[in-house]
């Protein structure tokens, strides 16, 4: 295996019995960590139709919690810190840690809201949080993991995306029907405070596994500036086509995830357990499958064709369109749930592939940081825009159609999947040319 030109030898070289068990440690608690970061970022989805009624919302506001007051500062700071996670001497299991620990304190504190600006405050104070997690997190597994299994452990870490959401679904609808909302936020956000500590307890930064040799190879290597970071980041044809598909998958999934339970409330006349319950299905099990399998399918045929890392996205996502429309059609909830299962598995196996895409498309000093502007336009226009936009036409269409406004709202963001379908598959054509070895 060769190693990109200035890169120090990454740790996955000297794979011990030891290394091993500390890299199984190192994903399964980077796992629970992402779990508590999506349960604190969507448990709002479904405590939506309470908050609305409890603090007199209109959709338009709601989407705004969901989205821009969450995203914004997310997105912004995730850059900078991701710049800190790529210098040589950075901590990050450190920079995780106190990460954790904001976003969780600052989720308690949405409960003690009493308006729409002090809930607006606190869901900031969440974004800030969590933009220390996942391009640090990133930049550990791509350190640790050996290239061949890059895909399957981001997609490991990434299973955290719709477990987080289950349950947030499932906690926030049965705390919410027997306590209420704010009891449902303050029970999700106060228990990662403690496994802030345990993080810091049982997880060590891979950087200090270095030999002395490697240490003082790795400390020789100059870190990227900001503008040859992005140079190398934005030359890449492959890269541009992966930040566009995942930018629009977040824009639909994230409207989709809020509005989808508001849709079920509304016109399928579903209770919020029931349609936790009901959505965690959905959400959870296929969505945990699909990250998982798209990962799994990645590693194996990418290793035969760079090519076929992003097939199952491309093709998924263009299967799941016209399934996914007759979901939100069917009048039996039931049937309605059922339709939704497979293209949840089929639009949630991008994670992975595209992530370990991203890792290999740059060199090690630039990693978290590419991952970082994905992340940065994923949530600025798939979590900043998709809910509030989402909220926006349905208050528009609300005066033709009524409570069956997010219906017509869903219709239309099934088809629009076609488009992360195009560019997945744009994307692919590329690997072969541009995937770096190691």
């Amino acid at each position: 295996m060769t190693h990109a030109i200035g890169a120090a030898p990454p740790v996955y070289a000297n794979d011990t019995a030891l290394i091993s068990r500390q890299n199984r440690t190192m994903l399964w608690l980077l796992l629970i960590v992402y779990i508590f970061n999506f349960l604190d970022r969507q448990i709002v989805n479904i405590l939506a139709e309470p908050i609305k009624a409890d603090l007199s919302l209109s959709d338009t506001q709601l989407g705004l919690l969901a989205g821009p007051a969450f995203a914004v500062f997310y997105a912004v700071l995730g850059i900078p810190i991701a710049r800190y996670a790529d210098r040589p001497n950075a901590n990050r299991v450190r920079l995780i840690s106190l990460s954790l620990a904001i976003w969780s304190a600052m989720t308690a504190v949405c409960g003690l809201a009493q308006n729409f600006w002090q809930l607006a405050l606190a869901r900031i104070g969440v974004g800030v949080g969590e933009a220390g997690c996942t391009p640090a997190a990133h930049s550990l597994i791509s350190d640790s993991v050996k290239p061949e299994k890059r895909a399957s452990a981001i997609a490991f870490y990434g299973m955290g995306v719709p477990i987080g959401s289950l349950l947030g679904l499932v906690i926030g609808g049965v705390v919410n029907d027997i306590y209420g909302w704010r009891v449902a936020l303050m029970l999700v956000g106060l228990p990662g405070l403690i496994l802030a500590i345990v993080l810091l307890a049982l997880m060590k930064e891979p950087r200090l596994r270095r030999s002395q040799a490697e240490q003082d190879t790795h400390n020789a290597v100059q870190s990227l500036s900001v503008k040859e970071a992005a140079r190398e980041i934005f030359t890449s044809r492959a890269y541009i086509y992966l930040l566009i598909a995942t930018s629009v998958t977040a824009f639909l999934g994230y409207g989709k995830s809020l509005w989808t339970i508001s849709f079920f409330i509304r016109s399928h006349g579903l209770s919020t357990t029931e349609a936790g319950l009901a959505m965690a299905v959905v959400l959870g099990v296929a969505g945990a499958l699909g990250t998982w399998l798209g990962g799994k399918v990645a590693d194996r045929y990418g290793a035969r064709d760079k090519r076929h890392m992003l097939t199952l996205p491309a093709v998924g996502m263009a299967i799941a369109a016209p399934i996914l429309f007759l979901g939100y059609y069917m009048e039996d909830w039931r049937i309605a749930i059922a339709l939704l299962v497979l293209p949840t598995v089929l639009n949630s196996a991008y994670y992975g592939p595209s992530f370990a895409c991203v890792q290999g498309l740059v060199r090690p000093q630039a990693r978290a940081v590419a991952a970082s502007i994905m992340l940065f336009s994923q949530n600025l226009i798939g979590l900043g825009m998709g809910p509030f936009l989402f909220g926006v036409l349905s208050d528009s269409l609300m005066p033709s159609f009524g409570q069956e406004s997010v219906r017509y709202v869903l219709y239309g963001a099934a088809f629009l999947g076609l488009i992360p379908a195009l560019f997945f598959w744009r994307a692919s054509l590329r690997l072969s040319a541009e995937m770096k070895a190691g």
